[in-house]
């Protein structure tokens, strides 16, 4: 067996982290028929969601912030200030986002991310289904990740 001997450092580098990230990409690319198969075609890229919702006044009453990728959407963020809650107002954001990213981007899934404390059972009743939990992250907390096939 060969021994090596590498420097190990920490620290933030741009550079570094573009380079680890074409390499490992690279490599998944060279060991995945899925992922060489998209790479050049617009599913290759992540393609901004937005949606906002504003009061009378203009004001931000709620918005989803996510993207599309690989005929996936992901919902990053979906928040409604505390007066429209109870309204609809959220099932008519995650609807339309769902909707674009089905109708006009091809999308046949959906996939979030959400902590026990936020809104679970808000998103099983707009026919999310948990497929992974994870206790204590952060410690004291319980994130889900949920996901929906689209129509």
């Amino acid at each position: 067996m060969v021994s090596r001997m590498f420097r190990i450092e920490t620290g933030d580098d741009k550079d570094r982290r573009d380079l680890l990230r074409k390499r490992l990409r690279d490599t998944n690319t060279a060991a995945s028929p899925i992922l060489r198969a998209l790479r050049g075609t617009p599913g290759e890229r992540e393609v901004p969601l937005h949606i906002w919702a504003l009061d009378e006044t203009g004001a931000l009453a709620g918005g989803l912030v996510g993207h599309t990728w690989a005929t996936w959407l992901h919902v990053t963020y979906l928040w409604v200030d505390a007066p429209h809650r109870g309204t609809g107002l959220g099932t008519r954001l995650l609807t339309e986002a769902e909707h674009l990213a089905s109708a006009e981007r091809g999308c046949l899934n959906s996939r979030l991310e959400t902590w026990d404390f936020q809104a679970p059972d808000f998103y099983k009743k707009q026919g999310y289904e948990v497929v992974c939990v994870i206790p204590d992250y952060p410690p004291g907390v319980t994130e889900y990740t949920l996901t929906k096939h689209l129509p």
